[in-house]
Formats: C-alpha cells, sequence, structure tokens
C-alpha cells in the first residue's frame, strides 16, 4: 500500500514539473514571440521610412536635374536667341527699308522660336512628370530633350503593352535611367545609346545600352559616391533585380527588370501598401 502511494506521489510530482515546464515554455514562447513581434514591427516602420526617405530623395533629385536642365536650355539656346535677336535689331539702322524688314522678319522668327522653348520649359517645371504626362511619355521626354543637346544620340524601344507598375515605382524607374543615361555620358565616352522598356505578363525590364568606353563593374562599385551603388539601391529598394554587363572597351549594359505580380506590396497611390 504504501509503494502504490509513493508511485501515486512520483505521478502527481512529475506531472506537476511537466505542466510546469509546459507552462514556462508556452510563457517563452510567449515572450520570444513578442520580442520577434516587435522587432518585426520595428523593422517593418525602419523600411517604410526608408523607402519613404528615399522617394523623397529621388524626387529632390529629379527637381534639381530639373533646374539645371531649365538653367543650361536658358543660358545655351534661349539666351542665345535673344542676343542675337538684340544684335540683328541693333544692326538694321543703316539698312535699306527691305534689309530692316527682312532683319524684323527673321528677328519675329527667333523670337517665336524663343517663346516656343519657354512654353516647353514651363512644362519641364512641372515636376508631377509622371502622375500627369504618364511614365513613357516621361521617358520619352527626357530621350527628346537630350538628344537637342547633340550631346549623344538616345533611342527609345517599347516592347509589349504598357501597364502601370504604380507612381512611386515609376519614380524611381525614371530615375534609374535618368542615372544610367548621366553616367554614361559623363564618364564612358559614348555617342549612341538605348533606353527599351520591355512589357510581359511575368516581367518588366528597363534596359540601357551605350556604345562608351565601358569599366570593371567590381571597380566601379568600390568607389565611394558611384552612380551604380545608387541605381542598385534603388532598384533594390523596388524589388527590382539589378543587372549589369560591362566590359573596358565594350560598352555597358544595365538591366533592371521587376516581377509586375509583386507590385501590390509597395507603397504607391493606386496600390495596396505593405507597410499599413
Amino acid at each position: 500500500m504504501q509503494e502504490v502511494n509513493q508511485q501515486f506521489v512520483a505521478t502527481i510530482v512529475t506531472a506537476i514539473i511537466l505542466l510546469l515546464a509546459i507552462a514556462i515554455i508556452m510563457l517563452l514562447l510567449a515572450v520570444y514571440y513578442t520580442n520577434t513581434k516587435k522587432r518585426l514591427i520595428r523593422e517593418k516602420e525602419i523600411l517604410k521610412a526608408t523607402y519613404e526617405q528615399t522617394i523623397l530623395k529621388t524626387q529632390l533629385e529629379i527637381q534639381e536635374q530639373t533646374f539645371h536642365n531649365v538653367s543650361q536650355e536658358i543660358h545655351d539656346n534661349i539666351g542665345q536667341v535673344l542676343s542675337f535677336v538684340k544684335l540683328n535689331l541693333g544692326t538694321a539702322a543703316g539698312l535699306s527699308e527691305q534689309e530692316k524688314d527682312d532683319k524684323i522678319a527673321e528677328s519675329k522668327d527667333l523670337v517665336a522660336q524663343a517663346i516656343g522653348d519657354l512654353r516647353d520649359l514651363s512644362k519641364s517645371l512641372s515636376f508631377d512628370h509622371i502622375s500627369s504626362n504618364g511614365f513613357i511619355e516621361t521617358i520619352k521626354a527626357e530621350i527628346q530633350r537630350i538628344n537637342k543637346s547633340k550631346l549623344i544620340s538616345i533611342i527609345f524601344k517599347q516592347d509589349g503593352d504598357y501597364y502601370s507598375l504604380g507612381e512611386q515605382r515609376e519614380l524611381v524607374l525614371f530615375r534609374i535611367m535618368q542615372e544610367s543615361v548621366n553616367n554614361a555620358l559623363k564618364h564612358s565616352g559614348a555617342k549612341h545609346l538605348t533606353v527599351s522598356l520591355q512589357y510581359s505578363a511575368e516581367l518588366f525590364t528597363l534596359t540601357v545600352i551605350d556604345d562608351g568606353s565601358g569599366f570593371d563593374h567590381k571597380e566601379a562599385m568600390g568607389k565611394n559616391g558611384s552612380g551604380l551603388k545608387n541605381i542598385k539601391n534603388r532598384a533594390s529598394l523596388i524589388g527590382a533585380e539589378y543587372k549589369i554587363n560591362s566590359t573596358v572597351g565594350r560598352g555597358s549594359e544595365i538591366k533592371v527588370i521587376l516581377n509586375p505580380v509583386q507590385q501590390k506590396i509597395y507603397v504607391n497611390s493606386t496600390h495596396t501598401s505593405s507597410f499599413s
């Protein structure tokens, strides 16, 4: 009888110990779950803040680039046209009536040209390019502006029907394109460049190809302030894959690849936010 009682007590004690162990494990799991949840919320908030800061930085960079372009256009084009008009009219005093009429007619044409250029510039001062003009038209306008400068010849290609990737994503993609072109202009000595957009049900691809001097990818990525780092970071931020193919003396190819099916997880004006 005593042995049975001892076994019973031992069973009770064992059960209590097991229950306590289970309770402790459950408590530890609850604490771990709570801490993990808090950590994930903090990381999510940091990611959201980083995303929003990068979008703002991208918008400011585009505005800065626009101001630079406008300033250069006024100095290099409109300013010269108006200076020529002033010179034209200033030399008309000693001319015959027919020559004066010719000078005035020429000056009128030049003033009309300057007014047209100013009108185009006023449109470019709208920083809501993508929402007001559309992604593709904004890229085309940028390419047209650069081609007008005669610094490089850019060809635009589109394969597949356009679909929205979200305004903020397209803003980042536009800046990537802009920065890729600027890098080619500043560093590669390229004469020709191709910007292509490929739309398919599976993937969207932005490709920028130049015929410049090329570069060593690892060496370029190792430099502080490298434009390639900026492009890679921006691509990563919007969930895009970044690829580059370049060889010294043989030009370069930059690709940014997106999966359109995943686009809804990013913050923008037309898609569900993953941060809310």
